[in-house]
């Protein structure tokens, strides 16, 4: 064949819906080597990544709407097969996974759709999406030409294509969906990286832009700045891009076992909408300001003709012009660590280090990259006060021998293939008898069992007691488990609880990885090292309390739950108890800091795994707080329910509330306006405010609260973070005074970035000092 499968499905799809039928509203959809062209007009495409099964259905319609107040007007998404077809030829597309009302949702607010069907989507997702029944057919291949494999895909594409044309749902019936299935660039800096289309009449497209980096477990934090996004969009709409889509725009939650090897439960928080939902500022507010600078821009990048003027090495002009009528201007200094003024057409631009300048009119800087307008704010999670003091009780797993558990083998049997991603868990037992020859003789010296594990993890128990923890990580899963084991004359029974964390979702080959131990040793007895690999073992997947489903109403009357006191029972034990949902109407998380790894189920939903144990480099955990959508809770008698697979303290568990009422505006004195202070009215180019130096201004979140304190303020060179912020070496005595008298009491306030609206100018602190304002507010209730 001469054409790769994402051309095949592209293929397939183009032929499902020239057949279709026009609905009321059909729209044409075509492009050339400039733009996409829908319905006969050429547009810039603001596209984000969101994806429907991270968020509760609840959820969507809201973060659609902020996708849309953010400049954007394409939401892209993947299809996600295993979660549509667990089973063979079984299908569910409901609740959580209901695209169909996910894609209806945002054509409602006149927005497109970039549908990505896959089958391959990896996406930090469980096997790369692929259902775990594909990996059991006979002689397939993924991701290859081969014939299982290219059966099966074309059957589900088929599948997903009859759907959506179902369902009308498709451009040219009417639908939000305008594109399926592209391929172009991924990556942080396709400006520079990406060397254009596979033909001339082919546009500019960069399918993922990545807005900081998914993380797994014993991970430190991901970052990417708000500037260095922005400055990459900037670069790539500047040479001749016409849409960029945010990977991801709003990660969401990877909701049960949903998320592939050692992916945290929270994805993409760092996105501009993080994963509860709410704008994380100046991320989400920066780059809204720069897709209105690009479409102030728009008649002269879609219709006119780009000339690149090179100043120096990093200093350069680009300029889109229609003789005549249009002209934008992008004056870029790539210089990372210097900043530089630039000579453009008789007019003298300062340039900050990295940064792009936008000009729509050839003439007025509306926007630079790396000066932030926008508002800051910063995450806040508060203890609830009507889910505080929990009641505990608890139910302990009862460790298992060989006799105990149905499958036996003589050797373990790989994981994966044993659980049938049907759980993290199974069960591992052997028996061996030894006389009090066979051990050491010296109470000093124990015989040390290692276990060489395929990966993930692993619990060890002898005779009923607990050993010890082992695991790999996301780069190596792999790993060699050691620990001194008491031994007794008589009957010994070795048990293993071991532990997938999710399955692959990347690679050559998926369906050939493996999991699980594979070689199991007994050092320092009195004849050496006994190799127990092949003694013979009994298997079992899964755990009582899960088979049994006691994280339900029902489930949970099948097993006697004790109060919890004294010293935490230690591992494999389940405890719960139930809450108030908290008050207000803020989006819930779980604090698990003393906790150390397992999982979790509010009213029966499965919230995800948890893994506070495993540290990053920085000794913290990846992830503390774990989502708890409002969806998933009552008005009252919440039941919560935690597997604690190694041992931790439930008392210190916290229901909080989760806001960004924490706002921040950091603006120097030689800022660009606001964005907002422009307009394009066919030709015309118009200021629609008086003063473009407005100062900065603050907002509180939500429209019935006001500002109540400010918490830091400095008019001089402060620096930091919001949340973070700290004075410098020079600063007004009437910073905080003069922030106070413009912004308390109020819902939104303007300050003035002048030096006569905070000092005399004869007795300025640092003269010579171009001024920054810093200040820090405390929103809330009146």
């Amino acid at each position: 064949m001469t054409i790769s499968i994402s051309q095949f499905l592209l293929l397939a799809i183009l032929s499902f819906v020239a057949s279709a039928v026009g609905g009321e509203k059909p729209r044409g959809v075509t492009y050339d080597g400039r733009s996409m062209i829908i319905n006969g007009n050429r547009e810039l495409l603001f596209s984000g990544s969101v994806h429907y099964p991270r968020s509760p259905p609840e959820m969507w319609h809201d973060i659609i709407r902020k996708a849309k107040e953010g400049g954007l007007n394409l939401i892209q998404t993947y299809i996600f097969w295993n979660i549509h077809e667990p089973i063979q030829g079984q299908f569910n597309f409901e609740g959580n996974y209901d695209v169909v009302k996910f894609i209806k949702m945002i054509g409602e607010q006149d927005m497109y759709v970039n549908l990505r069907i896959g089958p391959y989507i990896e996406a930090e997702w469980n096997q790369g999406g692929f259902p775990y029944w594909l990996r059991e057919v006979p002689n397939i291949t993924f991701r290859s030409y081969n014939e299982p494999f290219m059966h099966h895909m074309q059957k589900y594409a088929e599948m997903v294509i009859s759907l959506m044309k179902k369902e009308k749902l498709f451009a040219p019936q009417g639908g939000p969906i305008i594109m399926a299935q592209i391929n172009t660039c991924n990556g942080r800096h396709c400006a520079d990286t990406f060397t254009g289309p596979n033909g001339p009449d082919k546009p500019s497209l960069w399918t993922e832009n990545w807005t900081a980096q998914y993380r797994t477990f014993g991970d430190p934090p991901s970052q990417r700045a708000a500037e260095d996004i922005a400055f990459a969009v900037a670069r790539f709409f500047a040479k001749d891009g016409t849409l960029t889509n945010y990977y991801m725009y709003h990660g969401g939650t990877n909701f049960g076992r949903t998320s592939s090897s050692f992916v945290t439960t929270r994805y993409y928080d760092e996105a501009p909408l993080d994963e509860f939902g709410l704008k994380r500022e100046p991320k989400w507010s920066h780059l809204r300001d720069l897709h209105r600078a690009l479409r102030l821009s728009r008649r002269a990048l879609l219709w006119g003709t780009p000339t690149v003027q090179k100043i120096s090495e990093d200093l350069e002009i680009t300029v889109w012009e229609k003789p005549g009528s249009d002209c934008a201007a992008f004056l870029t200094n790539n210089h990372t660590k210097l900043p530089s003024t630039i000579t453009f057409r008789g007019q003298k631009y300062y340039l900050p280090e990295k940064s792009v300048s936008i000009l729509p009119d050839c003439k007025t800087v509306v926007y630079n990259t790396q000066m932030v307008v926008a508002q800051h704010n910063s995450r806040n999670f508060i203890a609830s006060e009507k889910a505080k003091n929990l009641k505990w009780e608890m139910y302990q797993e009862k460790v298992p021998t060989i006799n105990d558990l149905p499958l036996k083998n003589r050797e373990p049997l790989e994981l994966y293939s044993l659980t049938k991603d049907t759980s993290d868990y199974a069960w591992y037992s052997t028996s061996i008898s030894f006389n009090r020859h066979d051990l050491p003789m010296r109470p000093d010296i124990l015989p040390v069992m290692q276990i060489a594990s395929m990966g993930h993890a692993l619990s060890a128990f002898v005779n009923g007691e607990f050993v010890g923890f082992g695991h790999g990580n996301n780069i190596e899963k792999s790993f060699v488990f050691q620990k001194p084991v008491l031994l007794k004359p008589g009957d010994n029974h070795i048990t293993i609880l071991a532990e997938t964390v999710g399955f692959p979702n990347s690679g050559a080959y998926m369906e050939k990885r493996f999991a699980g131990p594979r070689g199991i040793t007994l050092q320092g007895l009195m004849a050496g090292t006994l190799d127990v690999t092949l003694n013979n073992w009994g298997h079992k997947v899964g755990i009582f309390g899960e088979k049994e489903e006691i994280f339900t109403e029902e489930g949970a009357k099948k097993v006697k739950w004790t109060p919890v006191s004294g010293p935490p029972p230690g591992p494999i034990t389940w405890y719960k108890t139930y809450f108030d949902a908290p008050e207000g109407n803020s989006p819930v998380a779980l604090k698990m800091d003393k906790m150390q790894k397992g999982m979790m189920w509010v009213n029966g939903k499965h919230l995800g795994r948890y893994w506070v144990s495993f540290l990053s480099p920085l000794g913290q955990p990846t992830q503390s707080e774990y989502h708890i959508p409002r969806a998933f809770l009552k008005a009252k008698d919440n039941l919560l329910v935690i597997f604690e697979e190694t041992g931790g303290h439930p008392e210190t568990i916290e229901v909080q509330t989760v806001n960004r009422d924490t706002i921040c505006s950091i603006i120097s004195e030689n800022r660009p306006p606001n964005v907002k202070s422009f307009h394009r009215s066919g030709n015309n180019f118009n200021v629609i405010v008086e003063d473009l130096k407005e100062g900065a201004q603050l907002e509180c979140p939500e429209k019935n609260q006001v500002i109540k304190q400010v918490e830091f303020a400095s008019y001089g060179n402060p620096d930091g973070a919001c949340g973070n912020l700290y004075l410098g070496n020079c600063t007004s005595p009437n910073s905080l005074k003069v922030v106070q008298n413009h912004c308390l009491g109020k819902n939104t306030c303007a300050i003035p970035v002048e030096r006569e609206a905070f000092d005399d100018p004869t007795k300025d602190p640092c003269p010579n000092t171009f001024k920054t304002l810093a200040v820090q507010a405390k929103c809330a209730l009146p």
